[in-house]
C-alpha cells in the first residue's frame, strides 16, 4: 500500500446502481467495453498514448462521494475511462468530476483487499474520507483500489 495525492479529475462512463440488482457491476463493464470506442477520443492519455486510467468510481446516493451506504451495500458505480476535464458525455454516458483526495492505494492481489484496506486505515487511525474507487492501469494490466484518507481543497 502507498499513499497518493490525485487532483481532482473526471471519468466517464456508464452509471449504474445497487438498485440495479445482484451483477450489475460486470454487465456495466461489459456495456461499457463493447461501446467504447463511442468515448475513446475523449479518454485522457499519456505521452506514450496509453490511456491515463480506466475507473470503477464509487459515490453514495447523494453524490457527494461519501462511501456507499448500509456497510457499503448501497451506491452508484460508474464504469468508465478517464477523460479530460472539458469532455462533454455523449448520450447515454455519464461524466463525473472527483475531488481531489490524498488515498491510501492497494494493489488488487487478494480477493479480501477491501476488508483487509479497511482493517489498516482502522489500525493507523485514519479515516475513510470519500468513496473508493477501483482503478486499472492500462500501461502495466494492474488493478487497484483508491481509499481516499483526506480531501484535498478545492
Amino acid at each position: 500500500m502507498e499513499r497518493i495525492i490525485k487532483p481532482a479529475f473526471s471519468v466517464i462512463g456508464l452509471e449504474g446502481s445497487t438498485e440495479d440488482g445482484e451483477g450489475f457491476i460486470p454487465a456495466l463493464w461489459a456495456q461499457a467495453n463493447r461501446r467504447f470506442g463511442e468515448v475513446a477520443a475523449l479518454a485522457k492519455t499519456n505521452p506514450d498514448g496509453t490511456l491515463c486510467g480506466v475507473w470503477g468510481a464509487m459515490t453514495d446516493f447523494s453524490r457527494t462521494f461519501q462511501p456507499w451506504e448500509d456497510g457499503f451495500t448501497r451506491g452508484l458505480y460508474l464504469a468508465g475511462v478517464e477523460c479530460r476535464d472539458d469532455a462533454l458525455p455523449p448520450e447515454g454516458w455519464t461524466k463525473w468530476t472527483i475531488p481531489g483526495f490524498a488515498y491510501l492505494r492497494a494493489e488488487c492481489t487478494a480477493p479480501d483487499v477491501f476488508p483487509r484496506t479497511l482493517a489498516e486505515l482502522a489500525r493507523q487511525g485514519l479515516p475513510l474520507a470519500g468513496a473508493v474507487h477501483d482503478f486499472t492501469d492500462p500501461a502495466t494490466g494492474k488493478r487497484y483500489m483508491y481509499f481516499p484518507i483526506r480531501r484535498l481543497a478545492d
